[in-house]
């Protein structure tokens, strides 16, 4: 019987509050062994997370994916810097957007897709400005204002 895979997928929430999204895509990392099974374990943080450009490639940096236990002496490093599978039409594309109008690449989302292969959508994201937070901020509290009045007459 086959076993069924539960869909494994981490967020950075705080990405939406800091960055105002302007693309996204979705990419292969090239992992180790134990990373896929540290991911499968839940051990990841894309908080601090972010994606340079170098010769044509993409990679990722700072994105915390913590030991395995079973690992022993072949563990990998936490928070090395990986390699990201994408067309380098898109890579070309993304890297002259960053140059000319100084925008940033992170990774928004990880996830194991139904083949069990980790997937990261990575965001082409402009930094907010500080009323732009504010704004934002005012939005969800009336959004949950809204929300408990709601729930109070139905």
């Amino acid at each position: 019987m086959a076993k069924k895979n539960k869909s494994t997928s981490f967020v950075n929430r705080k990405a939406k509050f800091e960055y105002e999204f302007l693309e996204s895509v979705e990419a292969g990392i090239k992992l180790q062994g134990t990373e896929i099974k540290a991911i499968r374990e839940g051990h990841v943080n894309l908080r601090d997370g972010y994606c340079s450009i170098e010769r044509g490639e993409m990679f990722i940096r700072s994105l915390y994916i913590g030991e395995y236990k079973q690992g022993n002496q072949f563990n990998h490093e936490e928070r090395r810097t990986r390699k990201l599978l994408m067309k380098r039409q898109e890579i070309t594309k993304w890297e002259k957007k960053v140059k000319e109008k100084g925008l940033t690449i992170i990774p928004y989302r990880l996830y194991l897709n139904e083949r069990g292969l980790a997937k990261v959508e990575v965001a082409l994201v402009q930094g907010k400005k500080i009323y732009d937070k504010r704004d934002s901020i005012r939005q969800r509290e009336s959004k949950r204002s809204m929300d408990r009045i709601k729930k109070q007459y139905l």
